[in-house]
């Protein structure tokens, strides 16, 4: 008989620390991660497979001594009592592996229908209303179960979109149906591109392997602060609708969803609207799963107007700081600043004020501030880098939580009332420009030194940002500069520009859903992602858009029983 072939472990071990020099282009040079992985397990380096890199941060807390601290996993001939002396390390996991497996590897990890999915079943595909992350990724699972998903959205295709955006931009007009907040990808196709998120879910991995794929940057699988940019996001944004094609979905832009219909107590359809020719149309669908972006105001009121149960929820509103990106780099990194491995630097800060907190949001290293309205006579600002994040500026929303108590009003709508009405005294306070105040000017300091050039991509002017915002708001950033300004020296900065008004950071209702993720009212209806009030960036709402798609297979196996 012949030998049984040797067992071969899988071994991943965290919390291995570095220094600088080891890093690389591709994040850790072989050599040096290969030695810290040996050391660790207490084996020769040439016993050990190439190792993998899982996950790389940097530990700037001991200034000017910046550490690299990383997870491998490799492959390690070995047997049972080897994997089990392993396994007793610190931050060591080690078993042996099955014939055909691999170790760890993120890229590995894709979208793919659980074991309970049913398959496809006679009757109408499902419709999935919004192409952003929750939408798309929503489609991907439905189309890969057989489902043959039907994706509407109301804004064009991205690279259309893009340039379209860009026109806006030069000219300071709006277009609703096609802007930064609708078109294919969503808000975040124009944007940074993060990728962190606070919700621990498996089905990140997932999530990561699928934009990778999509040709995301690779190293989104391993570093803890991943981002894509939003010049490479719309390649990917074209993939992953190529994805859903090849799996048997559908594309339908410039379309707009009007409401769903119901039969018997339960969604079966929806009408459509042609945005170009005005023409209504309704279709049957077997679910609905509703993914529109947090501003999709029409959409809220046609369905509150059905009585589909929503409430208002809180959000927060302010304005974007801009920095020289040269001050956040010292600040993070020291005389390490400009290194190649650890790319520009970023900060998120809070401060409680009161019963309020006061924040940063979607910091854009080396980004952009741009014009996001989506309704004419409006202000509303975003910020957006692309991958390389090499513009001059640094750039992340200053805001200050708002909540129901504050509309004045108890509607679910109450809240987009109350973010439309700032955006309109913006429009108003920047004489149809953006409104950009020196922090200086804000704070009662004078403005002195070095001015950072505002770098909206639209018509703006000097105005005084408490003539938009609301006082509690004004009094909030206030308190934050201050306090982010022990943190990081510099924060307070004279010159520092603000430009108003920063009021999407997340969507003003929540489309209530019961523990089978339909909608409590409407049967049929899925409400998903950030518009619909339950993912707040672009993996929560991914993430979302999986669970949802879920849903509707469980419901699919459900109905064929």
């Amino acid at each position: 008989m012949p030998d049984a072939a040797p067992s071969v472990l899988s071994v991943r071990v965290r919390d291995l620390v570095l220094p600088l020099s080891a890093a690389s282009a591709e994040g850790i040079q072989e050599g040096p991660l290969r030695a810290a992985v040996a050391r660790r397990l207490g084996l020769p380096p040439d016993r050990l497979g190439p190792p993998l890199l899982a996950r790389l941060s940097v530990d700037a807390r001991k200034k000017p001594d910046l550490r690299l601290v990383c997870t491998a996993a490799c492959r390690v001939p070995g047997d049972d009592r080897l994997a089990a002396r392993l396994a007793k390390l610190d931050g060591v996991e080690a078993a042996i592996l099955g014939p055909g497996e691999a170790p760890f590897d993120p890229a590995r990890i894709r979208v793919a229908p659980p074991a309970f999915a049913g398959g496809a079943v006679p009757g109408a595909p499902p419709l999935v209303v919004g192409s952003g992350p929750a939408g798309l990724f929503a489609a991907l699972l439905l189309a890969r179960a057989g489902l043959r998903p039907v994706v509407v959205e109301r804004g064009p295709e991205i690279r259309e979109r893009a340039r379209r955006v860009a026109a806006q931009w030069a000219t300071g007009t709006v277009e609703p149906e096609c802007s930064v907040q609708f078109g294919e990808g969503g808000a975040g196709a124009f944007s940074d591109g993060k990728l962190t998120t606070r919700i621990h879910d498996a089905r990140c991995d997932a999530v990561l392997g699928e934009l990778a794929a999509a040709g995301a940057p690779g190293e989104i699988l391993y570093r803890a602060k991943p981002h894509i940019g939003t010049d490479r996001l719309r390649g990917v944004v074209v993939n992953l609708r190529g994805a859903i094609l090849a799996a048997g979905g559908a594309f339908r832009f410039g379309t707009r969803f009007e409401a769903p219909v119901l039969r018997g107590g339960r969604v079966s359809g929806a009408v459509l609207r042609d945005v170009a020719t005005g023409a209504a149309e309704e279709i049957p669908a077997s679910a609905v799963v509703l993914a529109p972006g947090h501003s999709a105001r029409d959409t809220f009121a046609s369905l509150a107007a059905l009585g589909v149960a929503m409430v208002a929820k809180p959000f927060s509103i302010g304005a974007r700081i801009e920095h020289p990106q040269s001050l956040v780099d010292a600040w993070q990194h020291g005389p390490a600043a400009g290194h190649p491995a650890l790319g520009h630097a970023e900060y998120q800060f809070s401060v409680s004020v009161g019963d309020r907190t006061a924040y940063t949001f979607c910091m854009c290293p080396g980004g952009t501030v741009v014009a996001a309205a989506s309704e004419p006579g409006t202000i509303v600002v975003n910020g957006m880098s692309a991958f390389a994040r090499d513009k001059e500026n640094a750039n992340s929303a200053l805001v200050v939580s708002v909540d129901p108590r504050d509309y004045g009003a108890t509607d679910p709508l109450a809240g987009v009332r109350f973010q439309r009405a700032v955006e309109q005294a913006a429009h108003r306070t920047g004489g149809g420009g953006a409104p950009v105040q020196r922090v200086g000017a804000l704070i009662g300091r004078s403005v002195e030194g070095r001015l950072v050039a505002p770098s909206y991509t639209g018509p703006w002017r000097e105005a005084d940002l408490a003539d938009c915002l609301p006082p509690f708001v004004v009094e909030g950033m206030r308190a934050g500069i201050a306090a982010f300004d022990r943190k990081m020296p510099g924060f307070a900065m004279a010159g520092a520009a603000l430009t108003g008004v920063e009021t999407r950071t997340s969507s003003p209702v929540r489309i209530l859903r019961g523990e089978d993720l339909q909608s409590t009212t409407h049967p049929g209806l899925f409400p998903c992602g950030e518009g619909a009030g339950y993912a707040g960036g672009i993996m929560s709402a991914a993430v979302d858009g999986l669970r949802v798609a879920e849903a509707v297979l469980h419901a699919n196996v459900r109905n064929e029983r």
